[in-house]
């Protein structure tokens, strides 16, 4: 029974950052992680799991009826997450110290952003567990299956910048811009419509 509690909520998870209904999720994985090259991957990781770990404090204080939030508003916060993390990805972009440096940076505003995108899922994760008793194995699980597709997301997207950083010749910091830019367009699309 466990197993199968374990398997259905990590595949949830799993399927919910996937879920295209729910891009800004992966737009905002793809920016987080755009400066960064496929030799960055302990810095990535890093990245990923500093969001995972604030995203599943709101998740399971939400999720334990400890706190809760007006989901509009965090409906509003997350595409300025999007579009705050995109444009200090291009500002690292053009600026050559940033470029390499500013990663403790990076974690504090992750975290940070991660509280307020698990806000984002709390209400999600609350309608599939309905009257669950035990939240502690499905609340892993889920969060589990979240990290693991946020390290997809960033897999393609390293690939594709790979691409074309590598075999195209698009330098990398066009290719930072670009995809910083677009992040910035669609999150502030999500934040008016």
């Amino acid at each position: 029974m466990e197993t199968q509690i374990w398997k259905a909520y990590l595949e949830l998870g799993f399927d919910h950052i996937l879920d295209l209904n729910g891009y800004d999720h992966i737009l905002f994985v793809s920016v987080l992680t755009a400066i960064y090259t496929v030799r960055d991957w302990k810095k990535i990781v890093w990245l990923i799991t500093a969001f995972t770990v604030g995203h599943s404090i709101t998740l399971a204080l939400a999720a334990l009826d400890i706190i809760s939030f007006n989901p509009d508003m965090i409906e509003t916060l997350i595409p300025i997450t999007i579009i705050i993390t995109g444009l200090y990805q291009f500002y690292r972009a053009v600026t050559p110290y940033l470029f390499t440096r500013g990663i403790y940076i990076s974690y504090v505003l992750t975290s940070f952003f991660g509280l307020i995108h698990g806000f984002g899922f709390s209400n999600y994760f609350k309608a599939i567990l309905g009257k669950e008793n035990d939240v502690v194995l499905p609340l892993f699980s889920f969060n589990l299956g979240v990290e693991l597709g946020q390290l997809l997301v960033v897999t393609l997207s390293l690939m594709m910048g790979s691409i074309l950083v590598l075999w195209c010749k698009v330098p990398q910091k066009i290719w930072v811009m670009f995809l910083s830019i677009l992040c910035v367009i669609v999150a502030t699309y999500l934040l008016f419509k």
